[in-house]
């Protein structure tokens, strides 16, 4: 039963971590302002992080999506996640008012927004990938993934008996 529950949650999140990447692919732009709207890191690598970021959710949804190195991109997936609610609990606490920018977009919010009602549902949203994520990193093996076909140890060869 642990498999099928580990299948579904490696397809889940390799599908979020494809559509929010591809959604941010076409506008690098929006993500770098939706990166630098948290003022948390130093302007200095804040471009680099946001052209970088929806690259990095398409490989590791494809991955999660395959079923090819399970593990690390699970631990990636989980990190990732909750350095999004950090980021978001961040920019709750301080009052910021920010689009998550997590589907695209992103940045400061227009003057009839309240993006601080959605800061709940974000962070509840991205700690249940969080937490399907860290099932694949302790139960990586599952159905139809190519880490069985690709990974599986090769077949001994029969020692004569004696």
């Amino acid at each position: 039963m642990s498999r099928w529950i580990g299948l579904a949650a490696r397809l889940v999140v390799g599908a979020v971590w494809v559509v929010a990447g591809t959604l941010k692919l076409p506008d690098p732009a929006a993500t770098v302002r939706a990166v630098r709207a948290y003022q948390l890191l130093p302007e200095a690598v804040v471009p680099t992080i946001g052209h970088l970021l929806p690259v990095a959710e398409v490989v590791l949804g494809l991955l999660l999506l395959v079923g090819l190195l399970t593990r690390g991109a699970a631990v990636a997936s989980t990190l990732l996640m909750l350095a999004f609610v950090i980021g978001i609990s961040a920019a709750w606490a301080r009052g910021l008012q920010i689009e998550c920018g997590c589907f695209g977009g992103g940045g400061a919010a227009g003057l009839d927004a309240d993006p601080t009602a959605a800061y709940p549902w974000d962070i509840a949203r991205d700690l249940a990938l969080a937490a399907a994520s860290a099932w694949l990193v302790v139960r990586p093996r599952t159905p139809l993934a190519l880490d069985s076909v690709l990974l599986a140890p090769l077949p001994q060869p029969e020692r004569p008996t004696r």
